[in-house]
């Protein structure tokens, strides 16, 4: 009865309520800006919130963090750049669907599904916390080395007609993600005595560049093609449609709360994995993946807002940031001189409640503001190439620049730009690129901790074997790679046409 009564807090105050709509509502279109992420947004809060009631400063932050984890999903329907990393799958299909002139229907479903999202990851936070806390707790370090190979065996699901040019983009996403400061030792790798890549190469400056840049660059060969008028007349899918895609919402969402509660991973390795998912276990989607396959935007887009009320269990009950905004959250909480952690529940348990019941806000909140605009926005869409190509740029540079305030963050946007021009010219993914430098730091950081811990490499691969969880996800990387290599897939094919002969009757 207690609990009930914390969880009754914010719909009892009305300041509490109008401080989650308002961050709400800057957080969905601040994420729509490319660039400017979550972290940023809640990170400037933590100074601005500073000497505020501490309700208040949560109730803000947790506004803007679900604001923003939606908003990425419009500029990667509408422009293909996603806005935040965790958007880059919902591109995959969303950019299509808009290409057709049905960004209004991809937005209407990529907000539904990232409401429903948002509400099963906060059920997991409010029931299940100290059991996915507990699971997260039994991966090791060659645990999330293997996460990290498993997410390099998803390039096969990120438009890539072959598996050996979807690795070869991946390894060279690794190979940059590996330019700057040795983590461990100090060392700059990769640097040719440039000072400027001491801070390594951004994700997010690449990610604006082989998306945003390129695909303008690409336009730029059809700028007499007129744009394609967008049907905004149904925005809101019907309910035979959420209903439709249940079992893929229900499993793309255990998958984001799970890997959302794991220290390091987030919402981008959630989306890009339950997409992995979607691709392989949906048989007959409407149009392929890829092509404007509206599977293609649930998975991600749930899995990504479930992964939020993921990343709040460890740090919630063991004082363990799940991701980088959280781990902002972190210091917010303790400079208002709260301690999250295993004791939290007994100590402050208004304070659990009150961060899930301003979840819950929150989410009713995106429902207005993630529909409100919609067609306002898809004009975007409709624009001339003459002026929406040189938007795109624009955006592109303010985004790259407003992440680092730093000058040279806009030259490599457009190098990566250029890049992406040529690699799509000549039929190679940059969707794996951006995924090899987002994965880096979790596969060479766990490398080198497992050699360390294991004694060597021969120690490191032993473990693999002896540990059940271990060797679960090193059969599923098996399992990943040899779907994707050409005799199964011409196995595979054989098969599928036998049963079309046999239900013809032939």
């Amino acid at each position: 009865m207690e609990n009930l009564q914390y969880l009754l807090i914010p719909f009892t105050d009305p300041m509490l309520l109008l401080l989650v709509a308002v961050g709400c509502f800057a957080g969905v279109y601040i994420g729509a800006i490319p660039g400017l992420s979550a972290v940023m947004a809640v990170s400037l809060l933590v100074s601005f919130t500073y000497g505020w009631e501490t309700y208040s400063a949560i109730a803000l932050m947790i506004g803007i963090f679900v604001g923003t984890v939606y908003g990425g999903s419009r500029s990667a329907i509408l422009l293909n750049i996603p806005g935040a990393p965790a958007a880059v799958a919902t591109s995959l299909d969303g950019y299509p669907m808009a290409l057709k002139g049905e960004a209004g229907r991809a937005m209407g479903i990529a907000t539904t599904q990232s409401v429903i999202g948002t509400l099963l990851g906060i059920a997991a936070l409010a029931f299940c916390a100290p059991l996915v806390a507990k699971f997260a707790m039994n991966f090791s370090s060659v645990d999330y080395l293997l996460l990290g190979l498993m997410g390099m065996m998803m390039v096969g699901s990120l438009n890539c007609k072959s598996i050996f040019r979807g690795l070869l983009t991946a390894a060279l996403g690794v190979l940059l993600g590996t330019v700057g400061m040795d983590t461990m030792t100090a060392v700059p790798r990769f640097t040719f005595g440039i000072s400027y890549l001491n801070a390594g190469v951004d994700y997010v400056v690449a990610m604006i560049g082989f998306f945003g840049v390129s695909e303008a660059l690409i336009q730029i060969r059809s700028k007499d093609v007129k744009a394609v008028k967008q049907k905004v007349d149904k925005i809101i899918p019907s309910w035979d449609t959420i209903l439709k895609y249940v079992p893929l919402t229900v499993r793309s969402s255990v998958v984001g709360a799970v890997v959302g509660a794991l220290p390091g991973a987030g919402g981008d390795i959630a989306a890009l994995l339950t997409y992995d998912q979607a691709k392989r276990t949906v048989k007959n989607p409407e149009v392929p993946f890829g092509e404007g396959a509206v599977e293609g935007i649930v998975a991600p887009e749930v899995a990504n807002n479930a992964a939020i009320g993921g990343a709040f269990i460890p740090m919630l009950t063991l004082g363990i940031p799940g991701d980088a905004v959280t781990a902002v959250m972190l210091g917010a909480l303790t400079i208002h001189g709260l301690k999250p952690g295993p004791n939290l529940m007994n100590t402050t348990p208004d304070l659990f409640y009150l961060i899930v019941s301003c979840l819950v806000v929150a989410s009713i909140c995106l429902v207005f503001f993630g529909l409100t605009g919609v067609k306002i926005f898809t004009k975007i869409v409709e624009l001339p190439k003459g002026i929406l190509l040189p938007l795109i740029i624009i955006l592109s540079v303010v985004g790259s620049y407003a992440i680092n305030k730093n000058l040279y963050d806009i030259f490599w946007m457009l190098g990566f730009g250029v890049l992406g021009y040529f690699m799509k010219h000549f039929e190679y993914p940059v969707a794996p690129c951006v995924l090899g430098i987002i994965l880096t730091s979790l596969l060479e950081e766990n490398y080198r901790r497992g050699i360390v811990l294991k004694e060597g490499v021969l120690g490191l691969a032993g473990s693999i074997f002896t540990s059940p969880l271990s060797l679960i996800l090193f059969l599923l990387i098996v399992f990943m790679f040899a779907t994707q290599t050409k005799p199964y897939k011409r196995w595979k094919g054989k098969r599928n046409e036998a049963k079309q002969k046999k239900k013809a009757g032939v």
